[in-house]
């Protein structure tokens, strides 16, 4: 399936642990659920003008939720950690306050 590099990378995860991953160049991203390896090192090198020296994929597995009575599941999705070339940064927490 051929994607474009933003279909690839649908938003950034930002938590303590991600933040604290990123001091060290390792990033993480909420990606489509069919995108692989080589599509989400493409389209990170594409969207944010760096260089990917690995990538993790990680799917997020579906979980059952209950409220009341009333059964269901929580949707799974899919997480790339991506780690880059020393010296290239990615500025998704630029202006954040802490």
């Amino acid at each position: 399936m051929a994607l474009h590099a933003s279909q690839v990378i649908l938003a950034p995860i930002v938590s303590e642990k991600s933040y604290a991953a990123s001091v060290r160049g390792t990033y993480t991203f909420r990606v489509h659920s069919d995108a692989h390896k080589t599509q989400i090192r493409q389209a990170v090198e594409q969207m944010f003008d760096v260089k990917v020296s690995r990538v993790n994929v990680i799917k997020v597995q579906a979980k059952p939720k209950r409220r009341g009575l009333f059964k269901g599941t929580r949707p799974g999705w899919k997480k790339a950690i991506v780690q880059l070339r020393a010296g290239d940064t990615i500025e998704i927490f630029e202006g954040a306050q802490l």
